[in-house]
Protein backbone atom coordinates (compact mmCIF):
# COMPACT_ATOMS: atom_id res chain seq x y z
CA UNK A 1 0.00 0.00 0.00
CA UNK A 2 0.99 3.53 -0.77
CA UNK A 3 1.66 6.03 1.83
CA UNK A 4 0.56 9.86 0.63
CA UNK A 5 3.63 12.46 1.10
CA UNK A 6 2.31 15.05 3.74
CA UNK A 7 0.13 17.48 2.23
CA UNK A 8 -0.67 15.47 -0.76
CA UNK A 9 -4.22 14.74 -1.75
CA UNK A 10 -4.93 11.41 -0.48
CA UNK A 11 -7.20 10.70 -3.22
CA UNK A 12 -4.96 11.30 -6.04
CA UNK A 13 -2.06 9.67 -7.30
CA UNK A 14 1.20 11.62 -8.83
CA UNK A 15 -0.03 11.61 -12.34
CA UNK A 16 -2.82 13.87 -11.48
CA UNK A 17 -0.96 16.79 -9.44
CA UNK A 18 -1.89 20.19 -9.83
CA UNK A 19 0.42 22.70 -11.48
CA UNK A 20 0.53 26.04 -12.85
CA UNK A 21 -0.14 24.49 -16.57
CA UNK A 22 -3.11 22.55 -15.43
CA UNK A 23 -4.63 25.81 -13.99
CA UNK A 24 -4.18 27.66 -16.73
CA UNK A 25 -6.03 25.37 -19.14
CA UNK A 26 -9.04 25.25 -16.94
CA UNK A 27 -8.78 28.73 -16.60
CA UNK A 28 -8.83 28.51 -20.35
CA UNK A 29 -12.27 27.25 -20.62
CA UNK A 30 -14.91 29.25 -22.17
CA UNK A 31 -16.77 28.74 -18.70
CA UNK A 32 -14.38 31.43 -17.32
CA UNK A 33 -16.04 33.84 -19.69
CA UNK A 34 -15.95 37.37 -17.73
CA UNK A 35 -20.04 36.92 -17.53
CA UNK A 36 -19.06 34.15 -14.78
CA UNK A 37 -15.73 35.83 -13.58
CA UNK A 38 -15.02 38.27 -10.79
CA UNK A 39 -13.36 41.61 -11.80
CA UNK A 40 -9.50 40.89 -12.21
CA UNK A 41 -9.60 43.27 -8.71
CA UNK A 42 -12.01 41.00 -6.72
CA UNK A 43 -9.48 38.28 -7.84
CA UNK A 44 -6.45 39.33 -6.38
CA UNK A 45 -8.18 40.31 -3.32
CA UNK A 46 -9.81 36.35 -3.00
CA UNK A 47 -6.10 35.07 -3.83
CA UNK A 48 -4.57 36.98 -1.15
CA UNK A 49 -6.94 36.28 1.48
CA UNK A 50 -6.42 32.47 0.58
CA UNK A 51 -3.19 33.00 1.18
CA UNK A 52 -3.18 34.08 4.47
CA UNK A 53 -5.79 31.72 5.41
CA UNK A 54 -4.48 28.77 7.99
CA UNK A 55 -6.93 26.22 5.72
CA UNK A 56 -4.75 26.74 2.64
CA UNK A 57 -2.89 23.27 1.54
CA UNK A 58 0.24 23.33 -0.11
CA UNK A 59 -0.16 27.32 -1.10
CA UNK A 60 -2.89 25.77 -3.83
CA UNK A 61 -6.29 24.34 -2.29
CA UNK A 62 -8.56 24.50 0.38
CA UNK A 63 -8.50 22.17 3.12
CA UNK A 64 -12.04 22.89 4.20
CA UNK A 65 -13.79 22.37 0.70
CA UNK A 66 -10.89 20.94 -1.27
CA UNK A 67 -11.03 23.50 -4.15
CA UNK A 68 -8.42 24.69 -5.91
CA UNK A 69 -8.27 27.87 -5.32
CA UNK A 70 -7.09 30.24 -8.06
CA UNK A 71 -9.85 28.15 -10.28
CA UNK A 72 -12.53 28.59 -7.83
CA UNK A 73 -11.65 32.11 -6.95
CA UNK A 74 -12.47 33.41 -10.69
CA UNK A 75 -15.95 32.13 -10.32
CA UNK A 76 -18.62 34.59 -8.88
CA UNK A 77 -20.98 31.74 -8.17
CA UNK A 78 -18.06 30.61 -5.63
CA UNK A 79 -17.43 31.85 -1.59
CA UNK A 80 -15.39 30.68 0.78
CA UNK A 81 -16.31 27.88 2.45
CA UNK A 82 -15.03 28.32 5.86
CA UNK A 83 -18.21 27.88 7.99
CA UNK A 84 -19.58 31.34 9.33
CA UNK A 85 -19.57 33.18 6.44
CA UNK A 86 -16.29 32.63 4.92
CA UNK A 87 -13.77 35.14 4.22
CA UNK A 88 -14.38 36.24 0.96
CA UNK A 89 -17.89 38.89 2.06
CA UNK A 90 -20.98 38.54 0.09
CA UNK A 91 -20.72 41.69 -2.02
CA UNK A 92 -17.36 41.14 -3.34
CA UNK A 93 -18.52 39.26 -6.59
CA UNK A 94 -20.78 41.82 -7.77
Amino acid sequence: MQTAKRGACKGCGPEYQVNDEYIQRVLSHPMFSSEHCVPEEVYQQRLAICQACPKLQDGISCSVCGCIIPVAAKLKARGCPLPGGGLWGTADAE
